[in-house]
């Protein structure tokens, strides 16, 4: 067994399960600081992993890394990415309007402004959509800031539908927020799409972003390559909404078939993507026409 890969997973697990680190250990009968090392790596029974499962509502074989990973919130999948970006070396990502890990800090400061006022909006639940909200960042964040230590190649295929929704509504379209909130997002919106032009033009080493030359990809999807193995993630959740609006099943896998299948595609839409100049030309022309 990969114990460091069990324990990366059982990280994401609990996280998505909302269940604290003391109420897992009290349940399992071990210590919070036994649960911790566990999720760093250390070794763990067999026995351990089947009630562990149980109490996590997941397929042992899942926590042991067999099989497809499943993730229905969005903080589970994403503090899994996360662990995955750690050692991967490229990353291909098709579909949206942006890539998330080149994002400005702008972004990020905008959309918890978002998320904070789309918490108190809550009422009574206002207290657990903010920390859900504080959660999620917090791995996003996290995310970015392996990606600036490390910056492994990317590779961007974006879509002008997602560009054209993203002008339009803003960052966190689904948010509850103020007018002036609103405006605020579609303005870091606009930034947002003006760094995506600026990157298009000056095509800095180690990133490549295209435009989808026709048609929309029926879902998105990255690719995640490291010197081991290559992982699929297939992931419905947008980047920029807030976490208990957010509806569907994420799914991570390292299969062969899977990932030689989105290869397949992912290389075919890369060769038919327009890129450097053109593309940048193209989006600015969507900016032109989201200022009417």
């Amino acid at each position: 067994m990969r114990f460091n890969e069990i324990g990366q997973q059982l990280r994401a697990y609990r996280m998505e399960s909302g269940l604290k680190a003391e109420e897992i250990s009290a349940r399992l009968g071990v210590s919070r600081a036994a649960l911790y090392r566990y999720e760093k790596g250390e070794v763990i029974k067999l026995d351990t992993v089947n009630r562990l499962a149980e109490l996590l509502k997941i397929s042992p074989l899942t926590l042991l890394g067999i099989g497809v990973e499943y993730y229905a919130k969005p903080v589970g999948y994403a503090e899994r990415l996360r662990q995955i970006e750690e050692s991967a070396d490229q990353i291909l990502q098709v579909f949206g309007p942006i890539c998330y890990l080149i994002t400005s800090e702008y972004f990020d400061a905008v959309f918890a402004q978002m998320l904070e006022e789309h918490a108190e909006s809550m009422g009574a639940d206002r207290l657990a959509a903010r920390a859900a909200s504080e959660q999620l960042i917090g791995v996003m964040i996290a995310r970015k800031q392996m990606y600036q230590s490390r910056r492994p190649s990317i590779i961007g295929i974006l879509t002008t539908a997602s560009i054209q929704k993203f002008l339009a509504e803003g960052i966190a379209p689904a948010a509850r927020v103020s007018d002036k909130l609103r405006a605020v997002a579609r303005e870091a919106a606009r930034r947002e799409m003006e760094l995506i032009v600026s990157l298009m033009e000056s095509e800095p080493i180690g990133l490549q972003l295209g435009l989808m030359a026709q048609g929309e990809p029926n879902g998105p999807f990255a690719l995640l390559r490291s010197r081991e193995r290559a992982t699929l993630a297939i992931n419905p959740f947008p980047a920029d909404a807030p976490p208990h609006l957010q509806v569907g099943v994420a799914m991570i896998t390292s299969a062969e078939d899977a990932v030689a299948a989105h290869q397949r595609v992912s290389e075919l839409t890369w060769r038919e993507a327009i890129k450097g100049a053109a593309a940048a030309e193209r989006v600015r022309d969507l900016l032109a026409a989201a200022r009417g």
